[in-house]
């Protein structure tokens, strides 16, 4: 194989995929990207057995071939190189890496070692469902979403996001972590026979993220049994889906909140932000007291002090007084548009509820804690 690249191509291009390289050393092969040059065009292929990532490069192809290079440190070198890149081997075993002056002699593997890129099973005659989805507004629902999932939750599934495609043409995205919850809701329009569950890893969605705008951009879903593919423009990013099934999100959402809490958002957020500094680190917990046209937020720590702080709020019920972990609050807070925040209750120790005001298609769910 023998290339010619720009070197801003290839610096972007590498940079795509770091965080996908398997950065352990349990499979070497994992730390390196398949670069295939075709006359036809080019391409780079990274995974780490979960998600596998393809992208188009745009090459000078002297002589056509596929080969295995070190992701990491190709990214490093090429970094420090200027104007073009020329990329050479003469077997599967070394890479040779110029530009310039500057020569670079890489050790590398064999392109057949290579993880295949995973069929969506149509081979199999599986069933494979496809829909399209504006960028903005799945990068939206994931925003509102992934926040919320579990990060190293023994419970493998929490550790995902839940994708819950339903035969009315919406869809709805779920994370949760066991003490918080958070949903949003968008019709899409593609209309499917049956629902359909998809349990995405965090890890994952994350990942793709990265390559979602915030634009009408058409992104391509396709689906099939164990596996989720998203293409974006030439992009295509494929992940393996979590086996397994994820709680029923739907039970978790309290039906019978009847206290209406409506509260300026930018005023809450600087209150817990405020206060949450003298509770424990490790439970963030503040106590509300609420009555009719004031909230009163308070913290204390008996190694540090206490703080308390006031503010006004739109509620005409009883007093009423919880426990909340700020942390959960102002994660939430920070996805939510609306100029105020409306928070539903019931009891001092059941589910209370936090929306937008005026919306319906963005729900958060935190349970509160003992005082």
């Amino acid at each position: 194989m023998k290339v010619k690249v720009e070197k801003d191509e290839l610096q972007r291009k590498l940079s795509d995929i770091q965080n996908i390289v398997e950065k352990k050393n349990t499979m070497p092969i994992l730390n390196n990207f398949l670069l295939t040059a075709e006359k036809g065009g080019a391409y780079i292929t990274a995974t780490d057995l979960e998600t596998a990532f393809k992208e188009p490069i745009s090459l000078s192809v002297t002589e056509e071939g596929r080969m295995c290079i070190p992701a990491r440190k190709l990214f490093e070198i090429v970094r420090e190189m200027e104007g073009e890149v020329s990329i050479e081997s003469a077997d599967s075993q070394w890479v040779k890496v110029k530009s310039g002056k500057s020569n670079f002699r890489l050790a590398s593997l064999s392109a057949d070692e290579f993880p295949v890129w995973p069929g969506l099973a149509k081979e199999s005659g599986e069933a494979i469902e496809e829909m399209e989805i504006a960028s903005s507004l799945l990068l939206e629902m994931i925003d509102k979403s992934i926040y919320a999932a579990g990060e190293s939750d023994t419970r493998y599934v929490l550790n995902g996001l839940l994708f819950h495609m339903k035969t009315d043409g919406k869809l709805i995205v779920v994370g949760t972590d066991g003490h918080r919850l958070a949903l949003s809701e968008k019709t899409v329009g593609a209309k499917f026979k049956e629902e359909k569950k998809m349990i995405v890893s965090r890890k994952s969605v994350a990942e793709l993220r990265r390559f979602l705008s915030d634009d009408d951009k058409a992104v391509k879903i396709t689906m099939s049994k164990n596996h989720i593919l998203f293409t974006i423009d030439d992009i295509q990013f494929l992940t393996r889906l979590i086996d397994g099934t994820y709680p029923n999100y739907e039970q978790v959402i309290p039906a019978a909140n009847e206290k209406i809490v409506a509260i300026d958002k930018g005023l809450l957020t600087k209150s817990l932000r405020r206060v949450s500094i003298m509770s424990r680190e490790r439970s963030s917990a503040v106590k509300v007291d609420i009555d009719s046209g004031n909230m009163v937020i308070s913290a204390s720590n008996p190694d540090l002090g206490e703080a308390s702080d006031e503010i006004p709020v739109e509620y005409s019920g009883g007093a009423m007084t919880l426990a909340l972990n700020a942390r959960y609050i102002l994660d939430a807070l920070n996805v939510m548009a609306s100029e105020k925040v409306v928070f539903k209750l019931n009891e001092p120790l059941s589910p209370v509820m936090l929306m937008q005001d005026g919306g319906e298609d963005y729900k958060c769910v935190v349970m509160p804690m003992r005082l």
